[in-house]
């Protein structure tokens, strides 16, 4: 038999090493891969707050760390949530921070209980709205410091600690359409006792309060459009977002 140049035993011992070295060096680069990421999530967790949320890209600060943006939540109510049907006692012992209680009676025609207009007034052309504040972890709000601020039909609903909301026209030719405007709730606006909200971890138990916007007459056959504000120290409106500390809300009753 003729000799061949190579020692094919020798050479396999050679790949089998050369492969175990090309897994090893993987293993060890995708172990420090691992490491590196682990390592930057564990330092970006250490950054985070179980209780206030470090970063809200909606929610403006200004130097004295009150939230400048402000935003609202409206619903054309078919049902009021759970949570708002038996508020309980007064302060809940659940969690760190006590809750105030909110009960659905004091939104009075517009609770939609047993004995009231279970349909929110639309059924008879006198709609009802339910408004709240969204809920802003640490934030005080702070009522109006120039009361020239609240148009005056608004002026009397203003007090020292309540945040008060005012509707009105949005469209000149319709100021004489709208009719009265009832408001329901404590203070007919937003108490500053239920303010600031902690979170869930603390505040597991907390509700907003609620502001019921009833309006009584209406014009029908009109389409008819409205803006409602809330009015406070620390609460600004801005252009580019129609639903910072206000939104609109357009109506059309058909008489029949």
């Amino acid at each position: 038999l003729g000799k061949f140049p190579w020692n094919f035993q020798s050479e396999s011992i050679q790949a089998k090493c050369s492969r175990i070295k090309i897994l090893l060096f993987y293993l060890i680069f995708y172990g420090c891969l691992a490491g590196i990421f682990i390592g930057t999530i564990q330092a970006l967790l250490l950054t985070l707050s179980n209780y206030k949320p470090t970063y809200q890209d909606r929610v403006l600060y200004d130097n004295s760390f009150d939230l400048m943006a402000w935003f609202l939540c409206l619903s054309v109510p078919v049902e009021l949530p759970e949570s708002y049907r038996d508020r309980g006692q007064l302060e809940s012992d659940v969690g760190v921070r006590k809750a105030c209680r909110f009960k659905r009676t004091w939104l009075g025609p517009c609770a939609g209980l047993d004995g009231h207009d279970e349909s929110f007034g639309f059924k008879d052309g006198k709609p009802c709205l339910i408004a709240k504040l969204n809920r802003i972890v640490n934030f005080r709000p702070r009522p109006p410091t120039n009361n020239a601020s609240v148009p005056d039909a608004g002026q009397t609903r203003v007090q020292l600690n309540v945040i008060p909301i005012h509707c009105q026209n949005k469209r000149e030719e319709d100021a004489s359409k709208i009719g009265e405007i009832k408001y329901y709730g404590i203070g007919m606006g937003f108490p500053l006792q239920y303010y600031p909200y902690y979170g869930k971890l603390l505040h597991p138990q907390y509700l907003q309060p609620l502001v019921a916007i009833q309006f009584t007459n209406l014009t029908f056959n009109e389409e008819l459009r409205l803006e409602c504000k809330v009015y406070g120290a620390n609460i600004d409106y801005s252009e580019k977002d129609r639903y910072q500390g206000r939104f609109d809300v357009k109506f059309t009753i058909a008489s029949s």
